[in-house]
């Protein structure tokens, strides 16, 4: 029962992230047409810094809820009063920080930017508490319903804004909207009347200490690459980075990241029990290789295409750092299962412990590698993180349910054995499309088919099938 929720509840997350990746996607692509790498360059750097400040003062409430042995009203009121301080803080530090931070960049109009992107946080802070339950009872239709009506109302500000000559506020006007939209949609899924109260703070205590400490490390690291490039670089080459690494993240955030949540549930029920849990959590990170390895893979191979056909001609250098930043993150991947699992275990020391990590791995190699091989030099580094936190993950696997890297690397090397033989394949159909001369576009289709169908049958022929109880926990 609780493997077929588990599925059933990972299902909705992965398609709700899907549906609302393939509206960002659209809207991107809208945007791109019309705007400039350094618009896209500009709010880049001011989101760098609402980002930051967003995650620092992040306060993992419904996480902290999940995992509580029952939920009441006064659970709620604390949580709803935790986030709400939260965001009037937030608020306040985006309104001392924005010009100081403009300055430093020497850039006026990252200020205003700032100030005006404060809203979307803001929103978020309010959102209702109430949506915990349908997350503990595996049920997440309305947080796929919340989600996307947020992304559709982005998807139709932001077109009408770039069509009314808004330029960059177009962006800015677009988070606001999804925001403002999934906390309104929140209330009507989870009714919830707010009321202030920290009656149960001590219950939220200690599970927000490590992590909230491991929030602001996290911060820092997914954004250090674009202060140290923001304020070497010029907007547009900033821009063009900003868009590829999105669009490489997007394998693992659209297919990986949703189904983390349910997963960390279902986690949270059998910890007790080490077996069921390790097995579980093999099943996890094999699933997770086995759909991140070669999306990214594929990306990387495709990655010229991909910005000739979808973004346009002005995007060729994001295409060149797609095809690096796309292989960078496949190893970067394996971390999630893990991280679901310590907080299930109530081990988020070891996600503080983990992140630290990563940061200070990459404040080292990314100055490094830019003080000497420049951009180039950051992507490099982003990689060498990647295998860094692999290895840790390996590591920490063992130390919370006993896997060891032996019985990982039996779990996996199908998935490396099947990447492989779909690289050489699809390497040597580039080498002879162009021979046909087709159009950019029905290229990228016919690559990607062929692509996606070798590696499937690879993995086939290196016997790994797929059971009804495959997903079982």
């Amino acid at each position: 029962m609780l493997a077929r929720k588990t599925l059933l509840g990972a299902a909705w997350t992965v398609s709700s992230r899907l549906t609302a990746r393939a509206i960002d996607f659209v809207t991107l692509l809208v945007l791109a047409r019309i705007l400039t790498p350094a618009d896209f360059g500009l709010t880049a750097l001011a989101a760098t810094v609402t980002i930051i400040a967003d995650m620092v003062l992040e306060v993992p409430t419904l996480q902290a809820l999940t995992r509580l042995p029952s939920v009441t009203k006064s659970h709620l009121d604390t949580a709803f009063t935790l986030s709400a301080l939260r965001g009037i803080a937030l608020t306040l530090v985006l309104l001392l920080v924005a010009w100081p931070f403009a300055q430093i960049y020497q850039d006026s109009r990252l200020a205003s930017l700032i100030i005006v992107s404060a809203i979307g946080p803001l929103a978020r802070s309010l959102y209702s508490p109430g949506m915990v339950e349908h997350t503990r009872s595996l049920a997440f239709r309305p947080v796929f319903v919340a989600e996307i009506f947020g992304k559709l109302a982005a998807a139709i500000i932001a077109a009408t804004a770039v069509r009314l000559g808004a330029g960059y506020w177009a962006i800015v006007a677009s988070g606001i909207a999804a925001s403002l939209a999934a906390t309104s949609m929140s209330y009507l899924l989870a009714p919830y009347r707010p009321n202030l109260s920290l009656s149960k703070f001590r219950e939220f205590s200690a599970f927000l200490g490590w992590l909230s400490g491991a929030q602001i490390i996290i911060a820092l690291s997914w954004q250090f690459d674009r202060i140290l490039l923001g304020y070497s670089s010029s907007k547009a080459t900033l821009g063009q980075y900003t868009i590829a690494s999105d669009l490489s993240v997007m394998p693992t955030q659209s297919l990986i990241g949703p189904a983390m949540q349910p997963l960390m549930a279902a986690l949270s029920q059998i910890n007790q029990n080490q077996d069921r849990l390790r097995h579980a959590y093999s099943k996890a990170s094999r699933l997770t290789m086995s759909l991140a390895a070669p999306a990214c893979i594929g990306m990387s191979l495709t990655a010229d295409l991909i910005a000739e056909v979808l973004l346009g001609p002005q995007w060729g250098e994001a295409g060149l750092y797609l095809r690096w930043l796309a292989l960078s993150t496949v190893l970067s991947a394996f971390y999630q299962p893990l991280h679901s699992l310590a907080l299930a275990t109530n081990r988020t020391h070891l996600v503080f412990r983990l992140t630290l990590v990563e940061l200070c791995a990459k404040i080292v190699l990314m100055c490094f590698g830019f003080y000497f091989y420049s951009l180039a030099g950051v992507v490099a580094a982003r990689a060498a993180v990647s295998f860094i936190m692999f290895v840790l993950s390996l590591i920490g696997a063992r130390q919370l349910v006993g896997t060891s890297v032996a019985s990982e690397a039996a779990n996996l090397w199908p998935i490396a054995a099947a990447c492989a033989v779909m690289t050489l394949l699809v390497m040597g159909l580039r080498y002879k499309l162009p021979e046909i001369h087709l159009a950019a576009f029905f290229e990228l289709g016919v690559i990607s088919l062929f692509g996606a169908s070798v590696y499937v049958g690879a993995l086939y022929g290196f016997g790994v099938r797929v059971s009804s109880r495959a997903g079982a926990v």
